[in-house]
C-alpha cells in the first residue's frame, strides 16, 4: 500500500499542520512532492526540511483563492517534476464569528480558498489526469461538512460542498481510471484548530464530543490518505472517509 516510488504529489496547504505531515508521509512512500502555500519563505522552510531527510521535494507559492491560476500550477508542476499522479486539496481557512457579524466578503474569502480554489485545482490537475487515464484526488475535508456548529457557518458550509463535489466527480470520472475520495477529519492538533482547543469553554465541550477522548495527532491521517492513493484502493472512489476519532458514529 505504501509503494508509492516516483510518483508525483501536488499538497496545497503543505508547509504545516496535516498538509505538512501528509506531504512528510507521501514522501516517505516514495512518492516526489511538490508543496504549495501562500508564503514562499515558508513553502522553502518546508522543502528545505523535507530534503534534509532525504526526500524529492520542490514547492512554490500560490493562493489557491486565486482560482483562474489552477491550470498554471498544474502545468509548472507538470514542467518541474515531469508529471502529476496525485493531487491533495489540503489548504483552507476558517472564520469562527456569529452568523450575524459575517460580513459577505469574509464569507467569499472562505469559500474562494476552501470551495472554490479546490475545485479549480481539482478540474486542472483532473483534465489531464482523465488523458493519461490515471489519477488520484483527495480533498481534506471536516466532520463539520456533515454535523452543524455554531458561529462556524461559512467554513462548515465549504466543507459540505466539498463532500458533494468529491462525489460527484468520482461518478463523472470513474471510467477514466481517475479516483476522487475525501478525508472528513476532525479535530487535530494543528495551528488551524488552536483557537477551539484553547478556548476555555468550547475546548472541553468539544474533547467530550470525541468518542477517543482524545485530539488526532496530524501523524494519524497520514494512513488514510496513503491508502486511498494506493492500489489497495482501486475500487474506491466517491468515499468521504471520518478520520475523526468516533465523531461522527455519535
Amino acid at each position: 500500500m505504501e509503494d508509492l516510488q516516483g510518483q508525483v504529489s501536488l499538497i496545497t496547504g503543505g508547509t504545516r499542520g496535516l498538509g505538512l505531515a501528509l506531504a512528510s508521509g507521501l514522501a516517505r512512500a516514495g512518492a516526489r512532492v511538490y508543496l504549495i502555500g501562500r508564503s514562499a519563505e515558508t513553502v522553502a522552510e518546508a522543502v528545505k526540511g523535507l530534503r534534509a531527510l532525504g526526500y524529492e521535494a520542490a514547492g512554490g507559492a500560490f493562493d489557491v483563492a486565486a482560482a483562474d491560476r489552477a491550470d498554471e500550477l498544474v502545468d509548472r508542476v507538470i514542467r518541474e517534476m515531469g508529471r502529476l499522479d496525485i493531487l491533495v486539496n489540503n489548504a483552507g481557512v476558517i472564520e469562527r464569528r456569529p452568523t450575524a457579524e459575517l460580513g459577505l466578503d469574509s464569507w467569499r474569502r472562505v469559500l474562494d480558498v476552501n470551495l472554490t480554489g479546490s475545485f479549480a485545482l481539482a478540474r486542472a490537475a483532473g483534465r489531464t489526469m482523465v488523458r493519461r487515464g490515471e489519477g488520484r484526488i483527495v480533498t481534506i475535508s471536516s466532520v463539520l461538512g456533515r454535523s452543524g456548529m455554531a458561529e462556524v457557518a461559512s467554513y462548515a458550509a465549504s466543507k459540505g460542498a466539498l463532500d458533494q463535489l468529491t462525489r460527484c466527480l468520482a461518478v463523472e470520472w470513474a471510467g477514466t481510471g481517475v479516483r476522487v475520495n475525501a478525508i472528513a477529519a476532525g479535530y487535530f492538533v494543528t495551528e488551524l484548530s488552536e483557537p477551539a482547543r484553547e478556548d476555555p469553554v468550547r475546548g472541553p465541550r468539544l474533547l467530550d464530543r470525541i468518542p477517543a477522548g482524545r485530539w488526532g495527532q496530524p501523524e494519524e491521517i497520514v494512513g488514510p490518505l496513503l491508502f486511498l492513493v494506493s492500489p489497495a484502493a482501486s475500487y474506491v472512489t466517491g468515499c468521504v472517509l471520518p478520520v475523526d476519532g468516533g465523531w461522527s458514529a455519535t
